[in-house]
């Protein structure tokens, strides 16, 4: 019962963010779009269709309400798997250096730097040290993991040669091609607006070779266990936002967008179609997360 119940949890994870927050009046408008849009003009915001051009400001809101309570709704909601999920990211993506070559690593969708700092303390005896860019397009996030990067005494403004941080779209990166020796984004792509570009946009900024790794909430396979994690998500995760958070809104948005994510073949298909090759996915705890790997062809 208890491995059953844990194979439920996790589900406070990071979603990809806007720029700008909305009042609560301009949230709920968006929320009402009418179903008269036709494809090319609306996408989905957990099971509703709202315009393209406001997704970015929907999931932004999102974010905004949950930066200060982020981590604590994390390992309330799952027990601490999400560690253990990202922990088992990083042991699949290391070694990302020989000595003598300095590796980058970007993080996308990072902003408060749980993956990085990761990274950051698994390679800190590599010489030279790996350069890691954290990425994210909502500033709340960002400033959250600065903080934290400052608490842990692994960046400061004053000392930030090892790490990076920029506020910026996964759909648009402000960087050159074949930039980076690998690239993470977990619990974030679910969110994005236009996800292959998310993708052509990974392929575009890795170098020959380079890793892309994606950790994201995913389908369970089994019906038994997705029926009973279907019951916990949408009655018990609201109700956790609403008492820890006192937003009910933005996890009845995360329940709903999990399930509006591809399953992890078609996944894989998206992956492989934007020109990465090698392409595999690793189901965790059930399949209620999925690790998904490819490398840019060389």
């Amino acid at each position: 019962m208890i491995r059953t119940y844990r194979a439920f949890l996790g589900l406070s994870e990071g979603f990809h963010r806007g720029r700008n927050g909305l009042s609560g009046k301009q949230f709920c408008s968006l929320l009402s779009t009418n179903s008269s849009l036709d494809d090319s003009e609306s996408t989905h915001f957990g099971f509703k269709d709202v315009p393209k051009t406001e997704k970015e400001k929907l999931v932004g809101q999102v974010f905004h309400n949950v930066a200060n309570k982020y981590d604590v709704m994390n390992d309330l909601m799952s027990g601490g798997l999400h560690r253990m999920w990202k922990d088992h990211l990083i042991n699949k993506l290391l070694p990302l250096s020989v000595p003598g070559y300095e590796a980058s690593h970007l993080d996308v969708a990072g902003g408060t730097g749980d993956v990085a700092f990761r990274i950051a303390e698994r390679t800190k005896n590599c010489n030279p040290p790996v350069k890691i860019t954290v990425l994210d397009i909502n500033g709340s996030m960002l400033e959250v993991g600065k903080q934290r990067a400052i608490e842990r005494n692994l960046w400061s403004p004053s000392r930030d040669e090892r790490m990076s941080w920029v506020e910026a779209s996964a759909e648009e990166l402000p960087f050159d091609e074949n930039s980076f020796d690998s690239y993470t984004i977990s619990f974030g792509i679910r969110n994005c607006t236009n996800i292959p570009k998310v993708l052509e946009e990974a392929n575009r900024v890795l170098k020959p070779g380079g890793r892309f790794m994606c950790l994201e909430f995913s389908q369970v396979p089994n019906p038994l266990l997705r029926a009973i994690y279907d019951q916990y998500s949408f009655r018990v995760i609201p109700e956790i936002g609403k008492i820890v958070s006192n937003d009910r809104e933005s996890y009845q948005y995360l329940v709903e967008s999990i399930r509006k994510f591809p399953d992890q073949l078609k996944f894989e298909r998206m992956i492989r179609e934007a020109g990465f090759q090698n392409v595999r996915h690793e189901n965790l705890t059930h399949g209620t997360v999925a690790i998904h790997s490819g490398f840019k062809s060389c």
